[in-house]
Protein backbone atom coordinates (compact mmCIF):
# COMPACT_ATOMS: atom_id res chain seq x y z
CA UNK A 1 0.00 0.00 0.00
CA UNK A 2 2.89 2.38 0.76
CA UNK A 3 4.42 1.86 -2.72
CA UNK A 4 1.10 2.64 -4.37
CA UNK A 5 0.66 5.77 -2.23
CA UNK A 6 4.16 7.02 -3.02
CA UNK A 7 3.80 6.28 -6.72
CA UNK A 8 0.44 8.07 -6.80
CA UNK A 9 2.01 11.10 -5.09
CA UNK A 10 4.88 11.15 -7.58
CA UNK A 11 2.46 10.75 -10.50
CA UNK A 12 0.47 13.74 -9.24
CA UNK A 13 3.65 15.77 -8.89
CA UNK A 14 4.78 14.86 -12.39
CA UNK A 15 1.42 15.55 -13.95
CA UNK A 16 0.74 18.51 -11.72
CA UNK A 17 1.56 22.16 -11.73
CA UNK A 18 5.10 21.83 -10.39
CA UNK A 19 6.33 19.87 -13.41
CA UNK A 20 4.42 22.09 -15.81
CA UNK A 21 5.93 25.18 -14.21
CA UNK A 22 9.41 23.66 -14.48
CA UNK A 23 8.83 22.80 -18.15
CA UNK A 24 7.54 26.32 -18.81
CA UNK A 25 10.63 27.88 -17.21
CA UNK A 26 12.96 25.62 -19.20
CA UNK A 27 11.10 26.39 -22.44
CA UNK A 28 11.19 30.12 -21.70
CA UNK A 29 14.97 30.14 -21.34
CA UNK A 30 15.62 27.70 -24.18
CA UNK A 31 13.50 29.78 -26.55
CA UNK A 32 15.00 33.10 -25.50
CA UNK A 33 17.04 35.32 -27.79
CA UNK A 34 20.12 34.71 -25.63
CA UNK A 35 19.81 30.94 -26.06
CA UNK A 36 19.32 31.40 -29.82
CA UNK A 37 22.49 33.52 -29.99
CA UNK A 38 24.49 30.94 -28.06
CA UNK A 39 23.19 28.10 -30.25
CA UNK A 40 23.58 29.83 -33.61
CA UNK A 41 26.71 31.93 -33.19
CA UNK A 42 29.83 30.11 -34.39
CA UNK A 43 32.01 31.72 -31.71
CA UNK A 44 29.74 32.21 -28.71
CA UNK A 45 29.14 28.57 -27.70
CA UNK A 46 32.85 27.58 -27.96
CA UNK A 47 33.85 30.74 -26.07
CA UNK A 48 31.41 30.05 -23.23
CA UNK A 49 32.41 26.39 -23.20
CA UNK A 50 36.09 27.37 -22.94
CA UNK A 51 35.35 29.66 -19.99
CA UNK A 52 33.37 26.79 -18.39
CA UNK A 53 36.25 24.33 -18.85
CA UNK A 54 38.83 26.74 -17.39
CA UNK A 55 36.53 27.50 -14.45
CA UNK A 56 35.98 23.79 -13.79
CA UNK A 57 39.75 23.22 -13.93
CA UNK A 58 40.23 25.92 -11.29
CA UNK A 59 37.43 24.52 -9.12
CA UNK A 60 38.64 20.93 -9.27
CA UNK A 61 42.32 21.86 -9.03
CA UNK A 62 41.85 24.06 -5.99
CA UNK A 63 39.58 21.53 -4.28
CA UNK A 64 42.10 18.80 -5.05
CA UNK A 65 44.83 20.82 -3.27
CA UNK A 66 42.68 20.94 -0.12
CA UNK A 67 41.71 17.28 -0.45
CA UNK A 68 45.33 16.20 -0.81
CA UNK A 69 46.10 18.09 2.40
CA UNK A 70 43.20 16.32 4.15
CA UNK A 71 44.53 13.00 2.89
CA UNK A 72 47.99 13.84 4.23
CA UNK A 73 49.66 13.75 0.79
CA UNK A 74 50.48 17.45 0.22
CA UNK A 75 51.27 20.61 2.19
CA UNK A 76 51.68 18.52 5.35
CA UNK A 77 53.81 21.23 6.96
CA UNK A 78 50.97 23.77 6.65
CA UNK A 79 47.84 23.74 8.79
CA UNK A 80 44.60 22.71 7.10
CA UNK A 81 43.03 26.11 7.86
CA UNK A 82 45.98 27.91 6.28
CA UNK A 83 45.67 25.79 3.13
CA UNK A 84 41.93 26.33 2.89
CA UNK A 85 42.14 30.06 3.65
CA UNK A 86 44.53 30.54 0.74
CA UNK A 87 42.63 28.40 -1.76
CA UNK A 88 38.89 28.51 -1.06
CA UNK A 89 38.34 32.14 -2.19
CA UNK A 90 39.63 31.13 -5.64
CA UNK A 91 37.45 28.03 -5.52
CA UNK A 92 34.27 30.02 -4.88
CA UNK A 93 34.99 32.59 -7.61
CA UNK A 94 35.76 29.81 -10.09
CA UNK A 95 32.65 27.89 -9.01
CA UNK A 96 30.46 30.97 -9.58
CA UNK A 97 32.01 31.39 -13.04
CA UNK A 98 31.47 27.68 -13.79
CA UNK A 99 27.81 27.89 -12.73
CA UNK A 100 27.21 31.04 -14.80
CA UNK A 101 28.90 29.66 -17.92
CA UNK A 102 27.31 26.24 -17.40
CA UNK A 103 23.91 27.90 -17.09
CA UNK A 104 24.44 29.66 -20.41
CA UNK A 105 25.46 26.40 -22.07
CA UNK A 106 22.44 24.68 -20.54
CA UNK A 107 19.85 27.16 -21.81
CA UNK A 108 21.18 26.77 -25.35
CA UNK A 109 19.75 23.21 -25.48
CA UNK A 110 18.04 22.67 -22.14
CA UNK A 111 15.68 19.88 -23.16
CA UNK A 112 18.48 17.91 -24.82
CA UNK A 113 20.70 18.31 -21.77
CA UNK A 114 17.92 17.11 -19.47
CA UNK A 115 17.53 13.99 -21.62
CA UNK A 116 21.25 13.23 -21.28
CA UNK A 117 22.04 10.80 -18.46
CA UNK A 118 25.58 12.11 -18.06
CA UNK A 119 24.29 15.66 -17.58
CA UNK A 120 21.85 14.50 -14.91
CA UNK A 121 24.59 12.42 -13.27
CA UNK A 122 26.92 15.45 -13.30
CA UNK A 123 24.34 17.54 -11.43
CA UNK A 124 23.72 14.77 -8.90
CA UNK A 125 27.47 14.34 -8.35
CA UNK A 126 27.95 18.09 -7.84
CA UNK A 127 25.17 17.96 -5.26
CA UNK A 128 26.85 14.99 -3.56
CA UNK A 129 30.18 16.85 -3.52
CA UNK A 130 28.45 19.85 -1.94
CA UNK A 131 26.82 17.62 0.67
CA UNK A 132 30.19 16.00 1.41
CA UNK A 133 31.71 19.47 1.86
CA UNK A 134 28.87 20.60 4.14
CA UNK A 135 29.12 17.48 6.29
CA UNK A 136 32.87 17.97 6.58
CA UNK A 137 32.66 21.67 7.49
CA UNK A 138 29.71 21.46 9.87
CA UNK A 139 30.45 18.11 11.54
CA UNK A 140 33.94 16.72 10.93
CA UNK A 141 35.81 20.03 11.05
CA UNK A 142 34.29 21.20 14.34
CA UNK A 143 37.36 19.96 16.19
CA UNK A 144 39.82 20.98 13.46
CA UNK A 145 41.98 23.15 15.78
CA UNK A 146 42.91 19.92 17.60
CA UNK A 147 44.24 18.13 14.49
CA UNK A 148 44.82 20.67 11.71
CA UNK A 149 48.59 20.74 12.22
CA UNK A 150 48.97 16.97 12.11
CA UNK A 151 50.50 15.68 8.89
CA UNK A 152 47.89 12.92 8.86
CA UNK A 153 44.43 14.21 9.84
CA UNK A 154 41.86 11.94 11.51
CA UNK A 155 39.93 9.33 9.55
CA UNK A 156 36.80 11.51 9.09
CA UNK A 157 38.84 14.27 7.43
CA UNK A 158 40.69 11.79 5.21
CA UNK A 159 37.39 10.15 4.27
CA UNK A 160 35.90 13.53 3.31
CA UNK A 161 38.99 14.36 1.24
CA UNK A 162 39.03 11.00 -0.52
CA UNK A 163 35.31 11.09 -1.26
CA UNK A 164 35.69 14.62 -2.59
CA UNK A 165 38.45 13.54 -4.98
CA UNK A 166 36.29 10.69 -6.30
CA UNK A 167 33.21 12.87 -6.68
CA UNK A 168 34.98 15.69 -8.53
CA UNK A 169 36.78 13.30 -10.87
CA UNK A 170 33.38 11.77 -11.61
CA UNK A 171 31.91 15.24 -12.25
CA UNK A 172 34.65 15.97 -14.78
CA UNK A 173 34.23 12.57 -16.46
CA UNK A 174 30.46 13.01 -16.78
CA UNK A 175 30.95 16.53 -18.10
CA UNK A 176 33.27 15.25 -20.77
CA UNK A 177 30.90 12.43 -21.77
CA UNK A 178 28.03 14.89 -22.20
CA UNK A 179 29.60 16.18 -25.41
CA UNK A 180 29.97 12.69 -26.84
CA UNK A 181 26.44 11.56 -26.02
CA UNK A 182 24.25 14.60 -26.79
CA UNK A 183 21.37 13.81 -29.07
CA UNK A 184 21.75 15.78 -32.30
CA UNK A 185 18.79 17.35 -34.08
Amino acid sequence: MVRYSLRRTLDCLHAGRVMQLLQDIISYFENSGLADNIRENDLLFPLIESVHVVAICLVVGSILAVDLRLLGFASVHRSVSRVTAGILPLTWVAFALAVASGGLLFISNATKYLENGYFVAKLVLIGAAGLNMAIFHFISAKDMPLWENQSRPPFQARLAGGLSVLLWISVVACGRWIGFTMRVG
